[in-house]
């Protein structure tokens, strides 16, 4: 079994060098043959010499990789096509891996029965939080400081897709349901993400099995630069957006077009259902909580109104290959 784990950065030339002596400690049997594609997606730091010097120290083992094309789907998708592994396991720039990480993550994915596995996202480390937010509980809102991703402590089949920083796939599912879609997926400028999330939930649609393995550990490094009510709110918005991209063009109902209906719809029943739990909510966690959810809302909105447009001018928003085939049957 040969894997490749795909790691993409962009600017982090400082943080970078942490992350990559995380996974160069990675411990794994001698018998399985491993290395590490690190894309470069476009930096205009010093990126390329400190993978470079990776590259020597561990001749062999780390591989860089330029890729042009801002984006992380875009860079995503030249570390798969670059690849030389069966497997191919991702994670992020901006984590350590515990050193058992890739061989619990991949371990079960060599037999076939598993199209790809997700394990733990974990803070790095306990700060205090403000009054005003949860992390965890019915009220959490991890996703924008780490992408926190916990399904307890039994390894099971996943219910839900993996997410980017800690996820695995054999490298076939590539070429049986495409790419990681370039209409998603983070960018400069941009927080409009779910190319990870998309990709998993394709696979399950099509029948495929994803593992989750409760010993597969990242730890996500917590920017606290981050920790403020815009950043969430912009973060909540951008992920209502990419909720809308992600399902795409709908099919008519008795000849309307979809977003005829869906609008008022948002607009009379989802925004103001949502803006009154937010305006009654009592405690500072339930209250910001109710709020991103408002927020999401208005990015359903501002994303659904952008999508009609464009359909209306058939512009529509490139998918991959798979995509546009499932949209035509």
């Amino acid at each position: 079994m040969k894997i490749t784990v795909v790691l993409c950065t962009y600017n982090r030339c400082h943080s970078l060098p942490k992350a990559l002596d995380s996974v160069a400690a990675s411990q794994l049997p001698d018998t399985v043959e491993w290395e590490v594609v690190v894309v470069d997606n476009n930096s205009t730091d010093q990126t390329r010499e400190v993978v470079e010097s990776f590259c020597r120290r561990y001749t062999g083992r780390f591989h860089y990789l330029y890729e042009r094309q801002q984006g992380l789907s875009f860079a995503r998708n030249a570390g798969v096509r670059g690849a030389r592994g069966e497997i191919i396991a991702f994670t992020d720039d901006d984590l350590t891996v515990d050193p058992k990480w890739l061989f619990n993550l991949t371990g079960a994915l060599d037999n076939g029965e598993w199209a790809g596995a997700g394990g733990r996202i974990l803070p790095a480390e306990v700060f205090s939080l403000p009054r005003w937010l949860a992390l965890d509980g019915p009220y959490g809102l991890a996703g924008p400081l780490y992408a926190g991703f916990d399904m307890g402590d039994r390894a099971h089949e996943l219910k839900r897709p993996p997410h980017g920083a800690c996820m695995a796939f054999r490298k076939s599912m590539f070429a049986k349901y495409g790419d990681f879609r370039t209409d998603l997926g983070a960018s400069p400028g941009s927080a409009l993400g779910n190319e990870d999330t998309e990709f998993g939930h394709r696979l399950m649609v099509g029948g495929e099995r994803l593992r989750y393995e409760p010993l597969a550990v990242v730890y996500h490094e917590i920017s606290k630069k981050r920790v403020s009510k815009g950043f969430f709110l912009n973060w909540w918005f951008d992920f209502g957006r990419a909720q809308v991209r992600e399902a795409g063009k709908r099919p008519a109902i008795w000849g309307i077009p979809r977003h005829y209906i869906t609008i008022p719809n948002v607009i009379l029943t989802h925004l103001p259902k949502r803006t009154l739990q937010w305006l009654v909510a009592l405690s500072p966690q339930k209250r910001f909580y109710r709020k991103c959810m408002v927020w999401i809302v208005a990015g359903w909105l501002a994303e659904t109104r952008r999508l009609a447009k464009s359909w209306k001018s058939h512009a529509i928003p490139s998918t991959t290959r798979n995509n546009k085939q499932e949209a035509s049957s």
